[in-house]
């Protein structure tokens, strides 16, 4: 089909191109086209991750040791700081409250540093998963990865801080009379749930604090509302031994709680079984299951969404 121009010339309409009428979902369809930074599926999305693990400990690696780069002391502050915490616990809960009730000092102070210790790890992954996404956003907008990477990233490099400050644990406990011995062992399957669950938490404040930035500032108080309830200072049953029973055994089951008594009973030779509810491996175990798993799968679903303002 044609058409004669003005000065005579013969014009020749272009044929219908085959795409015509299609709806673009259609032409990506055609093309093999996705759309840029589309959810991947789930088990495509844990490939992805496990194919970036390398950056995820490189990541961790470098965070920790920038993060007391322009301190003089330098990476001793990672075992300095829960230290002077616990000393300043010590001298208000155990010398002025008296909240080592039930308690000889050599089973106290490794209690108490016990108790600072692994409830700062979970603490620091809390708060730094918060800010996982919101505090970057240059890198979310910039690369195209999974994003569960730096949650995980952050909850890796406090179990790394957490692993120094063992060393200095293991001191303390022993200083205090409590010797090496097979019950030692128990702390890596502790640490191991305690670490699940602190990715998991993490993962869900990190899509929480992407969305709600303000979110950072608010979860230091509850975080300390959290410490005073999980025993980190005192023995909840000995604590609250006048009060309904229902009241202990539920501060006892809470996550920070359990995972702080496993940790105890491993490494304080008179901190005996007593002093742990039952089936508490159990609990410590469905703990990092849910949380775990469950912030994984939160954390994910909004993936399309990390970093698009």
């Amino acid at each position: 089909m044609s058409d004669t121009t003005h000065d005579g010339a013969v014009a020749t309409s272009a044929p219908p191109s085959v795409d015509d009428g299609l709806t673009p979902a259609e032409l990506a369809a055609k093309y093999g086209l996705s759309v840029s930074g589309a959810r991947p599926g789930f088990f495509e999305y844990i490939r992805q991750l496990w194919g970036r693990r390398h950056f995820i400990l490189a990541f961790s690696q470098a965070k920790l040791t920038a993060q007391y780069s322009q301190a003089k002391l330098g990476q001793l502050w990672q075992v300095a700081t829960p230290l002077l915490n616990a000393l300043v616990y010590y001298l208000i809960f155990g010398l002025i409250l008296n909240a080592d009730q039930g308690m000889s000092t050599a089973v106290y102070i490794p209690f108490l540093v016990t108790g600072i210790f692994v409830f700062t790890f979970t603490q620091s992954s809390v708060m730094a998963g918060v800010r996982a996404i919101s505090g970057n956003l240059g890198l979310v907008r910039a690369l195209h990865f999974p994003r569960a990477t730096l949650p995980i990233s952050f909850a890796l490099q406090q179990l790394q801080q957490l692993l120094f400050s063992m060393i200095v644990l293991a001191a303390v406990a022993i200083a205090f009379g409590s010797y090496p011995s097979l019950s030692w062992l128990l702390l890596v399957p502790a640490l191991f749930l305690q670490f699940v669950f602190n990715v998991g938490l993490a993962m869900i404040m990190a899509r929480m604090g992407a969305k709600t930035p303000d979110l950072a500032q608010l979860m230091p108080f509850v975080m300390r509302t959290w410490m005073y309830a999980s025993g980190v200072m005192f023995s909840i049953p000995v604590m609250l031994a006048d009060r309904p029973a229902w009241i202990a055994d539920t501060l006892m089951y809470n996550p920070a709680a359990l995972y702080m008594d496993l940790i105890r009973f491993a490494l304080i030779d008179d901190y005996g079984s007593q002093n742990l509810p039952d089936h508490v491996w159990m609990a410590a175990l469905g703990w990092a299951l849910a949380i775990g798993l469950g912030g994984f799968v939160y954390f994910w679903k909004a993936e399309e969404r990390y970093g698009r303002g």
